[in-house]
């Protein structure tokens, strides 16, 4: 990416001091009417059809745009995912350009987005103090919140891969076991504690090999960018299933992730130090310079903000969270998938479930009048996230989901 192509100024209609002006350029798949779905990149309210354009200026990787998945393009690693921005700036920011490229921008609601990577693996952390504390306090209320080994690293599930959705995919409720606090034994039926998960996903491009570790100072290498990510949870099967092993059945039904995959390179203003970690971690954890991001997410419950969870304060970051994943030999994939854990801050307005927002089911939070607790059939759920860019904020997508009745 060239100094001068991050200056310019763009030509596409309304796109300039945008969320989505050329400091932004995510990534998606799309497709029109009966066409295959391909590969393109966001500028304003339009699509860039990368294919077309590629071809016709003979890019070497072009090919890759035409798949309907960004795999393949993530893949080929930092280098190319570096010099392909630099070229898409150029074709947005000079005038030269517009005759060649402006026919294959396809106005957003002419579109249908897909889900924007094969997922390989998904993993999920549980990186925030906040959250991490208050869920301790809700569970152990006569116990130290934070279990021995909280601050000495990143703790973390392994999720299922195959039921991650795009944005606008319908959550039906599930099923499960749980068992109420005066029963003696657990009962079948649907879950009545449904709640979510305000996360950030961070998408894997180039692997790494079996065997070897990824140290921090190489998460740029490896990670292309993130994802908006909302883990959908089932407190009460949770409840019940997660002693001794952890999240199962409460945590597999749904994540879903934005249709948008912002670069890590459209990040660079959003860089932060990461709040002081006490004790300091092991040498393989440590981190040289920021390692965290200001990025702000709003929580919103059928068109109405009820949290806006900050991820700068999340207590360990992306580049630790690869590190610990990696430090036993495992290795990571193209389109693997990993998350933050849920963003929580300190006070009960940043809180990003409503297993915390409610506390446990004890203290309603209010929307449209109604006190509430935990989902209820029919509710959307959108989470939208903004970061600083170069030219002002930046839009990271939304995640949308609308809770269906379970089947019985």
């Amino acid at each position: 990416m060239t100094h001068q192509h991050r200056l310019a100024t763009t030509w596409v209609d309304g796109a300039a001091g945008s969320l989505y002006d050329v400091d932004n350029l995510p990534y998606g798949v799309f497709s029109r009417d009966a066409e295959n779905a391909r590969v393109g990149v966001r500028i304003g309210e339009f699509v860039l059809d990368l294919a077309p354009v590629a071809a016709a200026d003979m890019l070497s990787v072009g090919h890759l745009f035409e798949a309907p998945e960004l795999n393949a393009f993530l893949a080929t690693g930092r280098d190319t995912w570096d010099s392909v921005r630099g070229w898409i700036q150029g074709l947005l920011t000079d005038e030269g350009e517009r005759d060649i490229v402006e026919p294959s921008l396809v106005p957003l609601e002419q579109v249908t987005l897909a889900l924007p990577v094969a997922i390989g693996d998904y993993v999920d952390f549980y990186s925030s103090l906040d959250h991490a504390s208050n869920v301790g306090k809700i569970l152990r209320p006569d116990a130290e919140p934070l279990l021995p080994n909280w601050r000495h690293l990143p703790v973390g599930y392994h999720g299922r891969a195959g039921t991650v959705v795009a944005s606008g995919t319908g959550v039906r409720r599930p099923c499960g076991q749980s068992k109420a606090a005066e029963a003696s034994v657990p009962t079948y039926g649907p879950s009545r504690r449904l709640d979510i998960e305000a996360e950030l996903g961070f998408v894997v491009g180039a692997p790494s090999r079996l065997g070897e570790r990824v140290p921090t100072a190489a998460f740029a290498d490896h990670v292309f960018g993130v994802v908006g990510l909302n883990d959908w949870s089932a407190r009460d099967i949770q409840a019940w299933e997660y002693v001794p092993l952890g999240p199962f059945l409460g945590k597999s039904f749904a994540t879903s992730i934005a249709t948008w995959v912002t670069p890590l390179a459209a990040l660079e203003a959003a860089r932060v130090d990461l709040p002081v970690q006490e004790p300091t971690p092991l040498g393989y954890l440590q981190v040289g310079g920021p390692a965290g991001y200001d990025i702000a997410v709003e929580v919103e419950v059928n068109g109405e903000v009820v949290s806006r969870p900050p991820y700068r304060s999340m207590y360990w970051g992306p580049a630790q969270m690869l590190a610990h994943m990696t430090v036993n030999g495992a290795s990571v994939r193209t389109g693997d998938l990993f998350a933050s854990g849920t963003i929580s801050g300190p006070t009960r307005a940043e809180r990003g479930s409503f297993l915390e927002l409610s506390w446990g089911g004890t203290e309603p939070w209010t929307a449209a009048g109604h006190e509430r607790s935990f989902l209820l059939d029919g509710d959307e759920v959108v989470l939208r996230l903004t970061a600083p860019g170069e030219f002002g904020r930046i839009g990271l997508g939304e995640v949308r989901g609308t809770v269906v009745r379970a089947r019985t």
